[in-house]
């Protein structure tokens, strides 16, 4: 999900979610959320921090902590949020921002038998893949003008020369793989997300902001508590290409909206291979998935028909009303111009894997079981006291959420239907959890599972066009507690350990030959690549950007490394 930046609180409880289940709900009960807090609250605030995924505001990492404001003084204290290493796309032609298709081939996991690591599954590395793009919102960030022509370069506004900007979303249209604790539970815990013991689904998401930048101003406090500040519409993508239930978060069910149904849901199976293809309607954006393995195909469309809506923004009221809208994208290209002015990511068509969510969580005292991830009391459960986080020589004492630590809304392995791990959800806030573990694919299929392989992706009217560049970008400046986001300094492309050490591991792109050119894959170097683009370099230098601050004025803020070139898979299919 694409987080927030300057000056920005985020009240949903965790990333891809706006909603929580109250405590002891049916789950045939309309999903309820749970209190959040006001706007101010300091997402760095140990027993507070679980209901925030980034922190309020960049510039105050330090005064958090006490520390004097602006950046002066490096922030020590823990970092909220969640990696999303990707490869953006590039292309002069018209519809390079609103048409394009992919070929993607799913990932095949080991065995499940002997689950511990270093035997590894796609559910502990990456809690989703996404394909993205921006979209108009005129009732999102920032407020400042009521129309927003879709497909139009039009939209295109820099922070510096004004903070006038069309209402802003971002499209993610995500794969979830198999076999760990099942829906609806990724409403809560972020990373337990399988909708099937086998077999993969997708979901359209839409994040929208509730928050004015010039005048501070958020939501009213009933609707932030209702649908959070950053919410999402969701719809799983399905056979017929009708939503189960309301995508929109004022209206969503959790028996319709977020319960996987195989009888009406795409399911793809390990290893399938397929074509994404995404394009604009009179009824909204589009996405269509075809199964070439299987000749199965499913679709959703982000129209008022299957739920989608607006959240109206109302903040000296008290309504929290559901506004049926058809989200159009934003954009006729997609260029280093076409971004989401409240995103710390630069881009605007991209490939996503979400990172840095599962924690192993082993010992003697078991995790309690839980539908949720949340305890009798509405607290998340931990990694309990007397087990350990981590595996092999990085296994340490469990980090209790609670406490100020990582690990919470945990789970036992008991409760997964094939891969029985037990593990937590939480963000990894000491970059020591299974993503920063060698545990990537690596052309080891007895251990780990295979890569996500995605091609770039094709515009035109028959997607027959490439694209011209390629660009990888990281937002680890964005969440390091190490990183002054104003001058660069302390920013790494290994990230710190909450013991102060490098990360064991940090995950890279690589090219890789297919049939028609190559295609891009996700982890380790891979068997037969064609690079590596130097792995962790690859991400480049650090990335400057102008953001909106209250009052209207911007201010540059370093939240990226990135790195574009020509993209060498241009013959690709």
């Amino acid at each position: 999900m694409r987080r927030l930046v300057v000056g920005l609180a985020l009240l949903a409880v965790a990333a891809g979610t706006a909603l929580l289940i109250a405590p002891g709900a049916s789950s045939t009960t309309k999903a309820a959320a749970v209190v959040t807090p006001p706007m101010g609250h300091r997402c760095a605030t140990p027993g507070q921090d679980y209901l925030c995924t980034d922190l309020q505001d960049w510039l105050s990492k330090d005064t958090v902590q006490g520390g004097t404001p602006n950046g002066t003084v490096p922030w020590t204290g823990p970092y909220l949020g969640h990696d999303e290493p990707s490869a953006l796309f590039y292309s002069p032609a018209n519809g390079s921002g609103n048409h394009m298709s992919y070929n993607i081939t799913l990932p095949t996991d080991p065995s499940a038998a002997n689950p511990a690591p270093p035997r590894s599954y796609a559910f502990e590395l990456s809690g989703a893949e996404w394909l993205g793009m921006a979209m108009c919102d005129s009732q999102s960030y920032p407020e400042q003008v009521s129309t927003c022509p879709p497909d139009s370069d039009k939209n295109i506004l820099d922070p510096s020369v004004s903070p006038k900007h069309v209402g802003q979303a971002y499209m993610e249209m995500q794969f979830y793989p198999p076999g760990w604790i099942p829906w609806p539970t990724w409403q809560v815990a972020v990373g337990a997300s399988s909708c099937s013991p086998t077999q993969w689904c997708a979901a359209l998401n839409i994040d929208s902001l509730s928050l004015n930048p010039v005048t501070g101003q958020a939501n009213n406090q009933g609707c932030l508590n209702l649908v959070g500040e950053e919410y999402v519409n969701f719809a799983f993508v399905t056979k017929k290409g009708v939503s189960t239930g309301p995508a929109n978060p004022v209206d969503a069910t959790t028996t319709g909206t977020y319960t996987p149904d195989s009888t009406k849901d795409l399911f793809m199976n390990s290893g399938d291979q397929l074509k994404v293809s995404f394009t604009d309607t009179p009824d909204g954006l589009r996405v269509t998935i075809n199964d070439l393995t299987t000749g199965q195909s499913g679709s959703m469309t982000a129209s008022p028909a299957n739920g989608f809506a607006q959240i109206g923004f109302d903040p000296n009221g008290t309504s929290c009303r559901a506004i049926p809208y058809a989200f159009h994208p934003m954009y006729a290209k997609s260029t280093t111009q076409t971004r989401v002015t409240w995103a710390a990511g630069s881009y605007n068509v991209a490939f996503d894997t979400e990172i840095g969510h599962f924690q192993f969580c082993n010992g003697p005292v078991p995790i309690p079981a839980t539908e949720f991830g949340l305890d009798a009391m509405g607290n998340p459960t931990v990694c309990p006291d007397g087990d350990t986080e981590g595996y092999g020589p990085n296994a340490g004492p469990a980090d209790s959420l609670l406490a100020g630590g990582d690990d919470g809304f945990c789970f036992p392995g008991s409760e997964a239907p094939t891969y029985h791990v037990s593990g937590c959800t939480y963000t990894n806030t000491g970059f020591d959890g299974a993503s920063y573990e060698p545990l990537w694919p690596d052309g080891n299929t007895t251990l780990h599972p295979t890569a996500f392989q995605v091609s770039s992706p094709k515009t035109g009217p028959n997607y027959t066009v490439q694209y011209k560049d390629v660009g990888f970008e990281t937002d680890l400046p964005a969440i390091e507690s190490t990183c002054d986001n104003t001058t660069g300094v302390g920013c790494t492309l290994i990230p710190t350990t909450d013991e102060g050490t490098p990360a064991a591991f940090y995950p890279f792109y690589t090219s890789n030959p297919s049939s028609n050119g190559c295609v891009w894959g996700f982890g380790n170097d891979l068997p037969g690549q064609i690079s590596d683009f130097g792995r962790n370099n690859q991400y480049g230098e650090l990335l400057s950007q102008e953001y909106t601050q209250i009052g209207g004025s911007s201010a540059p803020a370093i939240l990226d490394f990135r790195n574009i070139i020509k993209n060498p898979c241009l013959q690709g299919r």
